[in-house]
């Protein structure tokens, strides 16, 4: 239950999250379509040990973010 006694949003929240990140993903392929080129084309040559330590680092902060934002620290 969340602290104004709602309960049962985590649908909600993760489809207006999905949105947030598809809105702020076609943003930048709109605004920057060669940097975005370039940064894609960077990421395909990557190591594959970096791409895992980026996505586990960028996963955990993400769920840090919202476990704050949630817990009203912020």
């Amino acid at each position: 239950m969340y602290r104004d006694g709602k309960q049962g949003l985590g649908m909600t929240d993760f489809l207006a999250a999905l949105g947030l990140l598809l809105a702020i993903e076609g943003i930048v392929f709109a605004a920057f379509p060669a940097a975005t080129r370039k940064a894609l084309a960077e990421a395909a040559e990557a190591p594959v040990e970096r791409m895992r330590v980026v996505g586990v680092i960028s996963a955990v902060a993400g769920v840090f973010i919202v476990w704050v934002v949630r817990s009203g620290v912020i």
